[in-house]
């Protein structure tokens, strides 16, 4: 597996922390791109000591996920019109290894500058992020809340979390999701079986640690939103 099993994300908040960040396949690639312009390539023509037949011949190593995952989005001026809930959602695109992961997110638009009304999932592959999914079917998810803004790196972190497997009980796990709406942003991940109490409180808490977040979070059922809407109570809190 491409990612370093730890019980951090790969990616750390500050410098100090780690500071040689190509210890990490997924903090490499991503250091690689960063002084490419927009539409560059990194270490595309030009660069290195000339010996062009090298750099042609030679194949960028791959660092290969544990699991395969999708993005998806909710397109808001869609989702307006549609009748049946989940009609306007559209998977993007499927990655597999740590190269695809950041050619698609630095390439993409982060929470805060999604339209109002926006929902952008990251999801294992073949599970879709709908209540009625068979795996998603008797699970909840686990909710947190920031102001308009500013969940650019929290969504960031969460998903290194995620694809880089630093969950005890990551087995549980099925995706998470940004929602973007009117005065807050929330992002929420969505797990497999509500009734496992010990896994859906490990995964919060550890949650909260890698994001340093400090308010209390609950755990909604799937089955009680469904019942309930806006008037479910949290199962479980970290």
């Amino acid at each position: 597996m491409a990612v370093e099993d730890s019980s951090k994300p790969v990616v750390v908040p500050t410098e100090e922390a780690n500071p040689n960040p190509t210890d990490h396949p997924i903090d490499r690639y991503h250091e690689e791109g960063d002084d490419a312009e927009e539409g560059e390539i990194a270490g595309g023509e030009g660069d290195g000591d000339g010996d062009e037949s090298g750099s042609k011949s030679a194949v960028p190593e791959s660092h290969p996920l544990e699991h395969s995952w999708t993005f998806w989005f909710d397109n808001p001026s869609v989702k307006s019109k549609q009748t049946t809930w989940g009609s306007s959602l559209r998977s993007v695109f499927t990655f597999s290894t740590v190269e695809e992961f950041w050619s698609l997110y630095n390439n993409m638009r982060g929470p805060s500058k999604l339209a109002g009304g926006a929902d952008f999932y990251c999801f294992k592959h073949n599970i879709e992020p709908k209540w009625e999914d068979p795996i998603c079917a008797n699970g909840g998810k686990w909710t947190m809340n920031f102001p308009k803004e500013k969940s650019d790196k929290p969504w960031l972190y969460t998903l290194l979390a995620l694809i880089g497997e630093q969950f005890d009980h990551g087995d549980e796990i099925c995706g998470a999701v940004v929602n973007v709406r009117g005065k807050q942003e929330r992002i929420s991940i969505w797990t497999k079986n509500a009734s496992n109490e010990a896994a859906q409180v490990s995964i919060g808490r550890q949650w909260k640690e890698f994001i340093d977040y400090n308010n209390s979070i609950g755990f909604i059922i799937h089955e009680d939103a469904k019942k309930l809407d806006r008037g479910a109570k949290s199962a479980y809190t970290a």
